[in-house]
């Protein structure tokens, strides 16, 4: 029994034991202490090590510092001779529309413009063929001045001359829909005469590349020919019986353009920056006059020296040559000095104009009614379709082998549906809408099924309301709609709707010559890039080859983006685009500096887009690049660099685009750099760089232009 139970474990055991298991517990405790002590000056060590090679490569970044942007601003000089040539272009034009002398009015001249506008309103009796052909001129010189408020930099634009051109704009806009009014009036007088065997009414349909034109006179005023479809198209009315028995025509204007939305407001800087240029300019002036004092007061001190150290005789015998060769250098000297402080000018003033496009606003410009179309949202598409219901005028009688008309003196008369006055009846059901089939131009794309948009003439805005029952046939490009009364009507898209974009590429594709990929969630737009044209090169629809009209056309950056934005292809973000998209914010003076210099190396190096930009702060941007030469095959794995620039320092990043967590740390075997041209300096070939300095100053701004255009470190 006694041999069976347990040892009892006595007091001194029991204490003993805690005593060990403390000793045992401290003893690990301090070498969990001894090991973490360790391994922590280890990593201190390690970090003093780092910061100590981190600060003497900032050492030595802020050494070299104004070497490497003094290269840079020798580099960046392109763009004022970009801009320079651009004004010479502007010039040699202006001079070749006038030796041209071929009756068309030179568009920036007011007094041209004025005696154009009026010699054209004194035309009488055109018909609506006439009225086509010459809006073509009237259309082109709209451009013209359209592209002249576009294309010159805000700061050369005067206040003045931007009224004198939008002034001009309206002017022929309003003109040119005059005339069109005049030659369907013209054209309903004849409708008898016009009229069809089968129906007994006028139908008429003449298209032209700007504009197509439906009309249609009731001459019959059958009750049962409610149906109206042009012939050999798909757009038509459903009238209600009123109007069917009505004395009245139907017109339906489709112009190609949009001359109803009242013109974008012109870019134009803020006192404040316009201060701050003529600040900088001052300085310059004042810099250069003082060097160029100081210059010429020591030359003269030299010379001096020198002739009163030679022989007098000598000297009277050397005068006259040696006034001559002190005349020389003073002569040239202020042409040379004028030139510098021309191009110090113009290189601020282009500076400041590429930070002016990025420049994003606080908020919308105007406030917004019920049912009003947010223009800073939303896009006009196709062109406007100006419906009218008019009252048909008296028709032409033959008489004795002549034509006789009466013709009304207030002209071309609207006929108001519904009436104003309806005595209390139910509008909807005496007045019901009429319902209208329109095509779609063939040349815009909608990613989206389009909206309808009426225009209120007396709000000077799109409007919503008064629209029902829309349907949209893509395929068939057709939309229907019911509208309560006729005025013109547009179709518009959310104009952010590709953006943010999903990814981007800028790659080398000849001498002079890129190629830039954006991808966005409906498209992949392919943009060529050469001396100071652009043209879209391929476009994708949904992962699908997709022909544009607007394919294998060159075009300055200007008008390109305008052609763009026109076809629905807009990727182009404006100051109030980033209230309307979620963005990854970038301070726009890094924003410039990165465009810039990206544009310098293009010739040389492919840039393209990484996920760790989103990640960094808003002073830095990140992205991919890598050289490449035309020589080279395409590679299938290309090794891209990441490289991190905040507009004063540029590094190569130890991680790349696989990694699983962002990081600064900088790669191994690299340094600091003040720009990106220093930066890839480090790791490409000489040849690399050789083509990099012998870039074209026109292509080097032209993909800067679009660079900021896209906006793509931010909207990516």
């Amino acid at each position: 029994m006694s041999g069976s139970k347990k040892k009892k474990i006595t007091k001194a055991d029991r204490l003993r034991q805690i005593q060990e298991e403390e000793e045992k517990r401290q003893k690990e405790e301090e070498e969990a202490r001894v090991k973490y002590e360790k391994e922590e000056m280890e990593r201190l060590e390690i970090q003093r090590i780092e910061n100590e090679k981190l600060q003497k490569l900032e050492a030595k970044d802020l050494e070299r510092r104004n070497e490497e942007l003094e290269e840079l601003y020798l580099l960046e000089a392109c763009f004022p001779e970009a801009e320079k040539l651009k004004r010479d272009d502007r010039f040699l034009s202006q001079w070749k529309h006038y030796i041209q002398c071929d009756g068309s009015p030179d568009p920036s001249i007011a007094q041209e413009m004025n005696t154009f506008i009026t010699l054209w309103k004194e035309e009488a009796n055109e018909t609506l063929e006439e009225v086509i052909e010459k809006s073509k001129l009237v259309l082109n010189l709209i451009e013209k001045l359209k592209l002249i408020l576009l294309e010159t930099p805000p700061y050369d634009l005067q206040r003045k001359n931007i009224i004198q051109y939008q002034g001009s704009i309206l002017e022929l806009q309003e003109l040119l829909h005059l005339k069109f009014n005049r030659a369907t009036e013209i054209l309903l007088r004849q409708a008898s005469t016009l009229a069809d065997l089968d129906s007994g009414n006028m139908e008429k349909v003449i298209q032209d590349e700007n504009v197509t034109l439906y009309i249609w006179a009731n001459l019959k005023k059958n009750p049962r020919h409610r149906s109206i479809r042009f012939s050999e198209t798909q757009t038509g009315f459903e009238i209600p019986r009123m109007l069917a028995t009505s004395d009245i025509a139907l017109r339906l204007l489709h112009t190609h353009y949009d001359h109803v939305t009242p013109l974008s407001p012109v870019l134009t800087p803020s006192q404040e920056h316009v201060s701050l240029v003529t600040d900088f300019v001052k300085e310059e002036v004042k810099s250069v006059q003082t060097a160029v004092s100081k210059d010429l007061q020591e030359e003269n001190k030299q010379q001096e020296n020198e002739s009163n150290s030679v022989h007098e005789e000598e000297t009277k015998a050397e005068e006259q040559g040696d006034v001559e060769e002190q005349t020389c250098p003073v002569q040239e000297e202020p042409e040379t000095t004028k030139y510098e402080m021309e191009m110090k000018l113009l290189s601020q003033t282009v500076s400041a104009a590429q930070e002016l496009l990025l420049e994003n606003a606080c908020e919308k410009p105007y406030f917004l009614e019920e049912d009003e179309v947010d223009l800073c949202q939303f896009t006009t598409l196709g062109g406007v379709y100006h419906l009218d219901i008019l009252e048909l005028p008296p028709q032409c009688k033959p008489m004795k082998g002549w034509m006789i008309v009466e013709i009304l003196k207030e002209g071309l008369q609207k006929y108001t549906y519904p009436p104003e006055t309806t005595e209390d009846l139910e509008t909807e059901n005496v007045f019901p809408p009429i319902e209208v089939m329109l095509e779609v131009h063939e040349n815009v794309i909608f990613f989206e099924n389009p909206m309808v948009a009426r225009w209120d003439a007396e709000g000077k805005h799109w409007k919503t309301d008064g629209i029902s029952n829309v349907s949209y046939k893509s395929e068939e490009r057709l939309i229907t709609f019911n509208l309560e009364t006729f005025c013109p009507v547009t179709l518009i898209q959310d104009a952010h709707i590709n953006m943010p974009f999903q990814s981007w590429e800028l790659i080398p594709l000849d001498v002079n010559k890129v190629l830039l990929t954006v991808t966005t969630v409906f498209t992949e737009l392919q943009i060529q890039i050469k001396e100071n044209l652009c043209m879209l090169a391929s476009i994708k629809v949904n992962n699908k080859k997709h022909s544009s009209i607007l394919e294998e056309k060159w075009m300055t950056p200007v008008s390109f983006i305008i052609a763009l934005k026109n076809a629905g292809l807009n990727i182009f973000p404006t100051g109030h685009s980033h209230l309307y998209v979620v963005i990854n914010y970038k301070h726009p003076s890094v924003e410039v500096k990165a465009y810039r210099q990206m544009a310098l190396l293009s010739s040389a190096f492919a840039f393209c887009w990484s996920k760790w930009n989103t990640v960094c702060d808003s002073k830095k941007t990140i992205f991919q690049v890598r050289e490449h030469l035309l020589k080279e095959e395409s590679i299938q794995n290309p090794n891209w660099t990441l490289l991190m620039f905040s507009g004063d320092r540029a590094q190569s990043l130890k991680i790349n685009e696989s990694s699983d967590a962002f990081s600064e740390a900088l790669k191994e075997e690299t340094e600091f750099h003040s720009t990106l041209y220093h930066m890839v300096k480090d790791f490409a070939s000489q040849e690399a760089m050789r083509e990099v300095r012998r870039s074209n100053c026109q292509f080097v701004d032209s993909v800067c232009h679009m660079l900021l255009s896209t906006r793509l470190l931010s909207y990516s």
